[in-house]
């Protein structure tokens, strides 16, 4: 048998139950997969909580590593022992699973199973952010909110490694430490300041011609506040809760704004950008420009646990469940 996390309503950790299930063998370009390490993400809570929807009942779970166990027919440049990784495929919460082989990559020799897992979704959706959404220039000043969650550290870094000035977001002064140890040239405690005057104060008060935010609903004003003419607000999840609807003129009364809401979904929809997104991240992960930061480890029977710290905002860098 199998075991893995799978919810039959939505709620909250207490809804995360360890399972025996049943894995079936890989069809025709599926194939076997044994999990080595599970990541942890935002949107595992947001479909926990009902927020994303799902039919249930459902294994959670959206990024992993592994070791193929088995291929099915039609499977081309895939064999049996080789390592691999993937991200948006929900079912990752277990220890064995089928997927289709063109949702994976092979992992590179120098990228170990727990790295890979902590940033396969985290690291393509920085790439997105940094390399599509908005283009970062070198002497550019960004912010950056949550920066030194999973996604944050890695983002702070590669910014940083193109050459930005990072001004990032953080809750504590030990998260202002970490965040500035992994490429913030500034930080901001939004607890004890206010982050629209911290960040005209840092840019002589021009503003910022980027926001990168995670948090939606709590920090969408300041992120506006503290955009430059012009400047571009990219929403790409929300912690505290959704955005709440505005009136479009406002982006223009405040300096013809620009709002976007990404997913890495779209931006790894076809195998075309699905290997550029992941190409991309494994170049700058073994060049050194970015170190992919794990601070806690749990263990598959304790993801209701894991998932309470990362609600709770008590983590820092990547999480790892490991099956």
């Amino acid at each position: 048998m199998n075991q893995a996390i799978r919810i039959h309503e939505n709620g909250g950790p207490e809804v995360l139950r360890l399972e025996d299930t049943k894995v079936d063998p890989p069809g025709t370009g599926e194939v076997l997969i044994r999990h080595t390490a599970v990541g942890l993400n935002f949107i595992d809570i947001y479909q926990r909580s009902g927020l994303y929807p799902l039919e249930l009942p459902k294994v959670l779970g959206m990024e992993g590593a592994g070791v193929i166990e088995e291929t099915g027919d039609g499977v081309e440049g895939l064999v049996p022992g080789q390592r691999v990784a993937y991200a948006m495929n929900l079912g990752a919460y277990s220890q064995r699973r089928t997927i289709q082989a063109d949702k994976l990559v092979a992992l590179p020799d120098g990228i170990e199973d727990q790295t890979a897992a902590a940033m396969m979704l985290k690291g393509m959706t920085v790439m997105y952010l940094l390399r599509r959404t908005h283009v970062v220039q070198k002497g550019e000043t960004i912010l950056v909110n949550a920066a030194a969650g999973g996604v944050g550290l890695i983002l702070c870094q590669w910014a940083s490694h193109l050459g930005a000035e990072v001004i990032g977001c953080v809750g504590s002064e030990e998260k202002a430490e970490l965040a500035k140890k992994f490429g913030c040239d500034h930080t901001i405690l939004y607890r004890n300041e206010d982050i629209v005057s911290r960040v005209k104060e840092i840019t002589d008060g021009k503003g910022v011609p980027v926001v990168y935010d995670s948090v939606g609903k709590d920090t969408f004003n300041s992120s506006i506040d503290s955009l430059a003419p012009f400047g571009k607000l990219v929403s790409f999840g929300n912690a505290s809760g959704p955005v709440e609807p505005f009136n479009p003129l406002m982006l223009g009364n405040k300096g013809s704004l620009f709002f976007t809401r990404q997913t890495l979904a779209t931006h790894i929809a076809t195998r075309e950008l699905f290997e550029d997104a992941a190409n991309q991240l494994f170049e700058v992960v073994q060049s050194g420009g970015v170190q992919i930061v794990i601070n806690r480890t749990f263990p598959l029977a304790e993801t209701s646990q894991a998932h309470q710290e990362l609600e709770s905002r008590k983590t820092t860098g990547s999480t790892v469940i490991l099956p």
